[in-house]
């Protein structure tokens, strides 16, 4: 099978030539389907790898009659495990594919399945497009894939501005990216100048002290508080000249032991890299050795920073300030809140903010603000007609407001310059975590009355002591006064039920220890903590997106902290995937009819 193979750059290739797309980190396979029965997903080594992800076996056969006339076809791309549409998850792909056990493989499939992301189309109806330029081959793509069903096969995502890719790239903390000649054919191996790709480099400072003339790499470390933190080895990047003054230090000034020579911390060096997995630096090549740098400047701290990928237009500050005391640092939020944006900034794009700020940490004095500050800069709002509120679209700003001591990100239900709600929210509060079972038994309940009006709902923490279960829908097809009569009904329902445990009362003192169904919070211009938005409790915790099958007795609401919500999110997805379509996808017929004939 012929491949491809784009070419290593440095620098993105310029002109209206070229055409640009997110590069992801994954198999690139080639899906050849000749008949309903007769499909391949062949790697790069020629091995057929479809019984590892029947779940793209599956897919193609329930989608045969929508591609029936266009077989024989031959789709070339990159079958990864997403994040998030521009980010994959290699680390869930490689444990994927070392999977033998033909039901883990099946309950792998049905809980994080994989995506077949394809770039280019190298037959269809039987016709061979090699010849044809990359240009038309994307229209017969795109016409291919119109309206096709489900997430296992997506098309990459084409842009003709660097700015655009560039941005995306940097957001998204994606691989890098591919630029390709626009009217290049399909031509085998590198010989070929159409084709190249760009790695989205982190750099960050590491310490050289050992060196193994056996396979010639040097070991890089960091420094943390009880030592040396090995976090990996390098061998590439520098020039002949400066490896071999390398060598020649560590031969003549260190000492030999085990094969290996070692120094005491000195070296220090810039180094590329495409992350951090397992604390161990992935894909890395030196950039440079760099005198300039103290051996002590390079902490285990500053290498999450760096990894992190922080704006460079930003200039942190007190890193080190705990802002929850003896757990988590301002460097802990810039890096969880970095790391988070990409599936926390959609939910705050376009909507006024409301922020919590604890500029010396949550024991010290807070203050709510929602205006924004004359030194803010103008990233952070984006709207004319209201310059005076906080809203941030990007990055930069959710990066920005954090170095302010921002910890607490609270959003209306409605886009910044709009009336009606884009989603109805029901707030499900128990007297206190001790009575954190009785917001699971609510939610369930919920749930059953929303799965009965065909409404797709989610649910999360509130990052303190209850739940918030959501429902998305179009924006403008319903009025707040509606949005009111629907919650209200479904609250009182609930509570005449089971008036023991659940109560619409909303002074406290006479709750007696009952769940308060919240339905009053839903309104205009009320707000309610974000998704993924840190609290200010001791833990740290956040309010976190839930899996209505993870609600049971054992949940544990503090368990979610800013330590920890990236980690889960990446091995196991996130519960609000497809919330944002859901607006637009939304049943809507049942719950207008409710309302509308009262």
């Amino acid at each position: 099978m012929d491949w491809m193979k784009p070419i290593a750059k440095t620098e993105i290739p310029e002109g209206n030539e070229w055409l640009y797309e997110v590069k992801y980190d994954g198999f690139r396979c080639k899906l050849k389907w000749v008949d309903k029965d007769d499909i391949t997903l062949m790697s790069k080594n020629n091995y057929d790898i479809l019984k590892k992800f029947p779940e793209i076996n599956h897919w193609c056969k329930e989608n045969y009659e929508h591609f029936q006339s266009k077989l024989p076809l031959e789709l070339d791309g990159e079958l990864v495990i997403l994040n998030h549409f521009y980010q994959a998850n290699f680390e869930q792909i490689q444990m994927r594919g070392r999977l033998q056990n033909v039901d883990r493989i099946e309950k792998q499939a049905n809980q994080r399945p994989a995506t077949f992301m394809v770039f280019d189309i190298t037959e269809i109806n039987g016709n061979k497009l090699h010849q044809e330029n990359l240009s038309l081959r994307k229209q017969h793509l795109h016409q291919l894939m119109e309206s096709i069903p489900g997430d296992v096969l997506k098309c990459v995502e084409t842009f003709t501005s660097i700015s655009a890719i560039q941005e995306v790239v940097f957001s998204s903390k994606s691989e890098g990216i591919v630029a390709k000649r626009e009217k290049s054919t399909y031509q085998k191996g590198k010989k070929h100048a159409d084709w190249f790709k760009i790695k989205n480099w982190r750099v960050i400072q590491g310490i050289l002290t050992e060196y193994n003339p056996s396979n010639e790499y040097f070991t890089v470390n960091v420094l943390k508080e009880d030592g040396l933190m090995n976090i990996g080895s390098c061998k590439h990047g520098l020039s002949k000249d400066s490896i071999q003054m390398l060598k020649k230090l560590f031969k003549e000034q260190g000492d030999y032991m085990d094969g290996i020579y070692h120094l005491p911390p000195a070296i220090t060096s810039m180094i590329n890299t495409l992350d951090l997995y397992d604390q161990k630096l992935r894909e890395p090549e030196f950039k440079k050795i760099d005198p300039s740098i103290s051996y002590t400047e390079c902490t285990l701290d500053k290498l999450q920073l760096d990894i992190a990928q922080l704006p460079g237009s930003i200039e942190v500050s007190h890193t080190e300030k705990y802002l929850w005391p003896n757990v988590f640092t301002k460097k802990d939020l810039l890096v969880y809140l970095r790391e988070i944006s990409p599936w926390m900034l959609p939910f705050l794009r376009n909507r006024a903010l409301t922020i919590i700020r604890c500029p010396d940490g949550i024991s010290k004095e807070s203050f709510f603000q929602k205006n924004l500050p004359d030194y803010a800069p103008s990233y952070l709002s984006s709207h004319a007609s209201h310059e005076d509120e906080i809203v941030c679209n990007h990055v930069e700003g959710i990066v920005w407001l954090a170095n302010h001591g921002s910890i607490e990100y609270h959003l209306p239900f409605q886009r910044i310059g709009h009336v009606t709600p884009l989603e109805i929210v029901f707030d499900l509060d128990p007297p206190d975590r001790e009575h954190f079972a009785l917001a699971v038994r609510a939610a369930k309940l919920l749930k059953e009355i929303l799965d009965n009006l065909e409404l797709v709902s989610y649910v999360k923490t509130s990052g303190n002591k209850g739940l918030q279960v959501y429902i998305p829908i179009r924006e403008g097809s319903m009025t707040y006064e509606e949005t009111s009569l629907f919650t209200e009904a479904i609250a009182k329902t609930i509570e005449r039920a089971y008036p023991d445990d659940f109560t619409t009362e909303r002074m406290k003192k006479k709750r007696n220890n009952r769940l308060y169904l919240d339905y009053v919070q839903h309104g205009k211009d009320k707000t309610l903590i974000a998704p993924y938005s840190p609290r200010r409790t001791e833990e740290g915790t956040v309010s976190t997106p839930l899996y209505w099958y993870e609600l049971n007795e054992d949940l544990d609401p503090a368990a979610f902290t800013i330590g920890n919500v990236l980690h889960r999110l990446q091995q196991s997805g996130c519960p609000f995937e497809g919330y944002q379509a859901m607006h637009e996808q939304q049943h809507m017929g049942k719950i207008l009819q409710l309302v509308r004939s009262r």
